[in-house]
């Protein structure tokens, strides 16, 4: 077994495991953050529930913006744009940490960490792909998601061991992410350059009509990401109290499903395609939203905490299901270079509605109840379904990545 996973591990490319290990610095940087963010802001500056979906507006104008400086900086390539995204991750989320005197201030620092998240998100789909073999994609991709997921297990245990018996504060967590995205960076800039085409810089701003589901896709993923990212923690923050170990607990577990789902959903998107995969997320994401806007109208206030529990960990591994969007963009892209441009355009458009949906979540959350954004993620799964339903892969296309996997893997 030995001899078996060194033959395995001595046939990866030199490549790829610099950005494996990348991705594994990534993901440990950003399980510390999101696991004491939430936290730090509610202990910091005591927002309303309406002042926390509002933050969301400077912190996803990046993910908006995020298309025009992908375009402003495509010489760059895929790797050096990594590396470049990943320093500002860094200095961003140190200066949150350390020089947030004010509200203002800290809204600042948090545009730059997140401008430096979001650039590396279509980054991160673009050479995952390019390292990965035709028709194995989705595999790829899902084996980048669980190294991610497991350095999310490994950063949120620290944070759980060190505010509960280290006496750890939120500068010790966000000086050790800030040393993760350095790794990371370093890691990138030490990839081999990818190779820069001679793109137009248009193209990254053009919006094509052959591409108008997967926009739509993006738009819904938006909607439903906010949802999660926002209001679901924030609803066991508040609505049940809890302290920063909690929320880091449940990434912990989370993560550790996400290992083994991961690699499991990376192959099911490449056989039984994105329509399956997507369609189905669709129809788990009406569940886990009545289980957070019902569960405390109908049980007790310790079950319906269990329940949020489990909506929040289902959700948490359904948002890897993102990774069926970029394989249904490559199989439908007219040519190759259509891909980043088309990501990057896709993270501007969800940002759009994303930054819509938490200044709407939080004023129905004010008005209303918190149930209520829950109900609106509902409609929101449901029409999710539909345009999921109306994917279809280029019979040509589809043919030649089926005759390419075979040609890789004979039977």
């Amino acid at each position: 077994m030995f001899l078996a996973l060194r033959t395995k591990f001595s046939r990866i490319s030199r490549e790829l495991a610099l950005f494996a290990i990348a991705s594994f610095a990534v993901g440990m940087a950003g399980s510390l953050v999101d696991s004491t963010l939430n936290n730090f802001l509610n202990d910091s500056f005591t927002l309303s529930p309406f002042q926390r979906s509002f933050l969301e507006l400077p912190r996803e104008l990046p993910g908006f913006i995020v298309v025009f400086a992908s375009a402003l900086l495509w010489f760059l390539g895929s790797r050096k744009l990594g590396a470049l995204s990943l320093l500002l991750g860094s200095v961003g989320i140190f200066l949150v940490g350390f020089a947030s005197k004010t509200y203002t201030v800290m809204v600042l620092f948090l545009f730059i960490f997140s401008m430096g998240q979001h650039l590396f998100l279509p980054v991160a789909s673009t050479i995952g792909m390019e390292l990965s073999r035709d028709g194995k994609t989705g595999q790829r991709l899902g084996q980048m998601n669980a190294i991610r997921n497991l350095a999310a297990i490994i950063g949120s245990t620290l944070v759980f061991v060190g505010f509960k018996y280290l006496n750890f504060n939120y500068k010790h967590t966000f000086t050790i992410a800030a040393a993760c995205f350095i790794l990371g960076m370093i890691l990138m800039a030490l990839m081999k350059p990818s190779k820069v085409e001679k793109v137009n810089r248009k193209s990254f701003l053009k919006l094509r009509k052959e591409y108008t589901l997967f926009y739509v896709l993006a738009v819904l993923f938006g909607s439903r990401k906010q949802i999660f990212i926002t209001f679901a923690p924030w609803v066991i923050v508040t609505v049940f109290g809890k302290p920063t170990q909690t929320i880091a607990t449940l990434i912990v577990i989370g993560g550790i499903f996400g290992i083994l789902f991961q690699p499991l959903l990376g192959k099911a998107i490449d056989k039984l395609g994105e329509k399956v995969v997507l369609a189905s997320e669709a129809v788990l994401l009406i569940v886990v939203c009545l289980g957070y806007a019902f569960g405390k109208t109908f049980f007790s206030m310790n079950v319906a905490f269990y329940i949020a529990c489990g909506c929040y960990l289902l959700d948490q591994v359904l948002m890897s299901v993102g990774m069926a969007r970029s394989t249904y963009m490559k199989k439908i892209a007219l040519q190759e270079s259509d891909i980043q441009p088309a990501l990057s355009a896709s993270i501007t458009i969800d940002h759009l509605f994303s930054i819509s949906i938490a200044l709407i979540g939080g004023e129905i959350w004010n008005r209303f109840g918190f149930q209520y954004v829950f109900i609106f993620g509902v409609l929101i799964a449901i029409i999710n379904f539909f345009a999921a339903m109306r994917i279809k892969i280029p019979a040509q296309k589809n043919d030649l990545i089926l005759a390419e996997d075979s040609a890789i893997n004979p039977k």
